[in-house]
């Protein structure tokens, strides 16, 4: 068994029992925060400091909090415009001033991580497929302006950030949070346009987030998350991110969920080269999923333990 390379939800506003046994037991990597569990800020402090308790090494404690649609506080404090409006206007300054203070919000609450910025170029801008209003734009250098100021000031703010969802999410033409996406996209002309804002961040990228879908020209038989072809192959030995924080997407996700069983999916995941596998709904499998890494080969799981510390 091995629970080290899992992040994990957590069902409520605090800890049951039976939670914080199985935390407890597994050591997971972290843990991620959504809506549900955000009732005042007094509350969501003690959540943290809860969840760090329970944990013999300095856990992740992530959440979504891009702005607009997706901003986990709005329940305990304003939420601020999305990068779609941010980007309808010209001056970066207020991006920068957006992203310190979300990372301030961020750290008093107890967090650390942030999954954001959203790298993703915006090709259907008018598509039901998970990305609506969050992008930074369509072309390469803007999202490069726009995210890179919003990575560089919540950094500089105490927060890490992480990159999403490469290596093109922002190809699919459907939601992943319901089934799994397809995109006849080729790899040169991904790398002409949708990886350029990852290369071109990179050394200021904490982590980078793997999306769930399919590229049939790039690997035929498993979805971007999933795939050691472009998660090793790709991300980490031709573009050199062989040293950052890689992790899935929710595998909770019906893209995954429905054609992958729980164990077989973070089995496929870690082996792949992504350093966590992300379980965010369905924490009650957390033990399977942690029995099912523990098969994965030691040399693998120690390159991985080795990028999270």
């Amino acid at each position: 068994m091995d629970g080290s390379l899992l992040l994990l939800g957590v069902n409520g506003t605090e800890l049951s029992p039976v939670e914080a046994s199985l935390f407890k037991k597994l050591q997971p990597a972290g843990f991620v925060l959504f809506t549900r569990n955000i009732k005042s800020p007094q509350q969501v402090r003690k959540l943290t400091d809860d969840l760090r308790g329970l944990c013999i090494d300095e856990p992740i404690l992530g959440i979504d909090q891009e702005g607009g649609r997706v901003t986990r506080t709005a329940g305990i404090a304003p939420a601020l415009p999305s990068a779609a409006a941010f980007a309808a206007k010209p001056e970066t300054e207020q991006i920068a001033r957006a992203a310190e203070l979300t990372a301030e919000l961020l750290r008093m609450l107890g967090l650390n991580l942030n999954f954001a910025p959203v790298l993703d170029l915006d090709h259907f801008p008018g598509l039901q497929n998970a990305l609506r209003q969050r992008c930074w734009g369509r072309d390469a250098q803007d999202v490069i302006n726009r995210a890179g100021m919003w990575n560089r000031w919540t950094r500089k703010r105490g927060m890490l950030g992480c990159g999403k969802h490469f290596p093109a999410c922002g190809r699919a033409q459907s939601d992943p949070h319901e089934d799994l996406p397809f995109s006849d996209a080729t790899k040169d002309e991904m790398m002409a346009e949708d990886v350029i804002p990852y290369t071109a961040l990179m050394p200021e990228l904490d982590a980078v987030m793997l999306a769930h879908v399919m590229f049939p020209k790039v690997d035929p038989e498993l979805p971007a998350s999933l795939s050691r072809t472009i998660v090793t192959g790709w991300l980490r030995d031709q573009l050199g991110f062989d040293k950052h924080l890689v992790m899935t997407d929710d595998l909770d996700m019906g893209a995954i969920t429905d054609r992958y069983g729980r164990g077989e999916d973070v089995k496929l995941a870690i082996r792949a080269g992504n350093d966590l596998a992300m379980i965010c709904h369905k924490t009650d499998t957390a033990a399977a999923a942690a029995e099912s890494i523990g098969e994965v080969s030691i040399g693998i799981r120690d390159d991985a333990r080795a990028r999270l510390a």
